[in-house]
């Protein structure tokens, strides 16, 4: 890799997030490694590491692969990825964690298709519209079959259920959609349009509709009675503010933490923010915000300088979907949004999603070396 082709802030940016992550995952699982599996604290984060390294192979991997290569590959892709989520329901190759259906079991390892197709859903959506930019603003010819595509894999997601996911890759398409000229009015209509098929799918998830009511009863719901209902659908918050609030300016010192101690769920997984929180104070967390944003600015000027208009929109598309990521994450994490099983990006333990960041790093170093390339013709 030329690493004067390269936009280092954000190789440097991503780097940082990957590295700070292990040190938060091993401090937020170490605990509950030692009971589960004898005394073995550092079992999450080996795990971890192997697939930093695999994710660190993907992103050199795809930063030296010539981004316009992928256009081809878009609609097998979308093909496979629909495959994927569709044979989740063959009994014996999907597995049922918590009451969904999500994780494909493989031969030496297991694979979530829904965190593979929010990127494949990037890349699809990058080609057509570069190729659609003549009828975009027309309903039936431009923007209606784009929308199949999003709303057939929209569905297939919401029926696992994974809501944070379907919401994550419908809001990243609709902003795809906005960025690709496609008319405000038509992306209000079938937003108004599929609002009550949403709520009421909701409604008929018991799951996540104790989610949704504990988020409202939050706000306008008996103090007195929350108190009470200590271990209610509220609890994974209530634990996370906790933590958060423990933390204060400076945070208690690093591995010095409580919550971890097997009062906050998922500690290591999505909600590693609150252990960052409290371990590293307010100030720790401005950081690691600080860093998305940076994340956020460099994946902005890589899209603006892009080479062509397929460059373009697939880096805008990336670094949306990386954006809502986190601020869904930390909107959780802090109880300004209801509840929602998305991890952390690169910072959260589990394979499938890092891999599919770095991946999209690796993606977006491409094109920036595109993007200094041409500037540099320019000057010759």
């Amino acid at each position: 890799m030329d690493r004067n082709r390269i936009d280092l802030p954000l190789l440097i940016t991503t780097l940082l997030l990957v590295g700070l992550g292990a040190v938060m995952i091993y401090s937020a699982s170490f605990v509950i490694a030692e009971e589960k599996f004898q005394g073995d604290s550092s079992f999450f984060l080996k795990r971890h590491l192997v697939r930093v390294a695999l994710g660190i192979g993907f992103l050199i991997l795809f930063a030296n692969l010539d981004y316009r290569k992928m256009r081809k590959w878009s609609l097998p892709m979308m093909a496979i990825g629909i495959i994927g989520l569709l044979i989740l329901y063959i009994p014996g190759l999907g597995l049922e964690i918590r009451g969904a259906t999500r994780t494909l079991k493989l031969w030496v390892f297991n694979i979530q298709p829904a965190e593979g197709m929010k990127v494949v859903m990037v890349l699809f959506l990058a080609h057509w519209l570069d190729k659609s930019q003549h009828v975009i603003q027309k309903f039936i010819p431009g923007l209606l079959p784009g929308l199949i595509v999003i709303g057939m894999t929209f569905i297939l997601i919401a029926l696992q259920p994974d809501f944070g996911t379907a919401i994550t890759l419908g809001l990243t398409s609709a902003a795809m959609l906005f960025i690709g000229r496609a008319r405000l009015t038509h992306l209000a209509g079938v937003a108004m349009f599929l609002a009550p098929f949403v709520c009421v799918k909701i409604y008929l998830s018991p799951h996540s509709w104790k989610r949704v009511m504990a988020y409202f009863e939050r706000f306008f719901g008996d103090p007195a009675e929350k108190l009470v209902n200590v271990q209610g659908a509220d609890y994974q918050l209530q634990q996370s503010l906790i933590g958060l609030g423990t933390g204060g300016f400076f945070g208690t010192g690093l591995g010095q933490g409580k919550q971890k101690y097997l009062f906050l769920p998922d500690s290591y997984t999505d909600f590693v923010f609150s252990v960052i929180g409290e371990e590293l104070g307010f100030i720790g967390a401005l950081f690691v915000m600080g860093l998305f944003l940076v994340l956020a600015w460099r994946g902005i000027h890589i899209a603006k300088h892009a080479p062509d208009a397929y460059g373009y929109f697939l880096s805008s598309g990336l670094t949306t979907m990386i954006s809502l990521h986190v601020v869904l994450n930390i909107g959780v994490v802090t109880g300004l949004l209801p509840t929602t099983g998305l991890p952390l990006p690169f910072m959260s333990y589990g394979g499938s999603w890092l891999l599919f960041c770095m991946m999209s790093i690796g993606i977006l170093l491409n094109i920036s070396r595109g993007a200094s390339r041409q500037q540099r013709l320019r000057y010759d």
